[in-house]
């Protein structure tokens, strides 16, 4: 409840700071934009980030590990919430009957299936295995699953940062970039620490 009070605040908050950006004037994304497409993959994408921190959080007690998913989520959460916010502000759908990945011409890429709906992403079945772990191979297989979620976050990220056309969306993609980036490192680092390494 309280992550999804902060989404709504920090939803809130981003809509006001989008506006005053960009002066209150600027042209609203069309829906098939990168700006729009960018906004509803990654809230999408960054919602089972939040849903895989929140499950290894309760299978492990390794301090290391729950702060990083505390972080995560917490991270993810929020800047979900302003991902939602503009595409209310703009009065866009918040899903497409176009493919996942269609504003980055990925649209026709082959899915994964089994729930993977975009690159990076875990499957339903390696969500439910996460919650049958514990301790350590709940730790490795949680910090295996992230590293493959960040490096197709950093993607599209990437992505928006070179197509989008809203200033305060192209910064946030940045941000996004860096910020997950820097985590890909520090967990392989800690996979290292529990003898384990990326699984690509």
């Amino acid at each position: 409840m309280a992550v999804a009070v902060a989404g709504v605040l920090v939803a809130a908050g981003a809509v006001t700071y989008a506006v005053a950006e960009d002066g209150g004037s600027a042209d609203t994304p069309a829906a098939d934009s990168a700006d729009a497409g960018f906004a509803r993959d990654m809230a999408v994408h960054h919602q089972q980030a939040v849903e895989m921190s929140y499950i290894v959080r309760d299978r492990t007690k390794d301090v290391e590990v729950r702060r990083l998913a505390y972080d995560i989520a917490q991270t993810q959460a929020n800047q979900r919430g302003m991902l939602l916010g503009w595409l209310d502000l703009w009065g866009l759908p918040k899903v497409s009957a176009d493919p996942p990945m269609t504003w980055m011409d990925m649209g026709d890429m082959p899915s994964a299936g089994d729930g993977s709906l975009m690159p990076g992403m875990a499957t339903d079945s390696e969500m439910k295995k996460l919650a049958t772990l514990n301790g350590k191979q709940a730790e490795i297989f949680y910090l295996q699953l992230m590293t493959e979620h960040h490096q197709g976050g950093v993607h599209m990220a990437k992505g928006c940062a070179q197509r989008c056309t809203v200033k305060v969306e192209k910064r946030l993609a940045q941000g996004m970039v860096e910020a997950q980036q820097s985590e890909i490192d520090l967990m392989a680092g800690m996979l290292k620490e529990r003898g384990a390494k990326p699984r690509s």
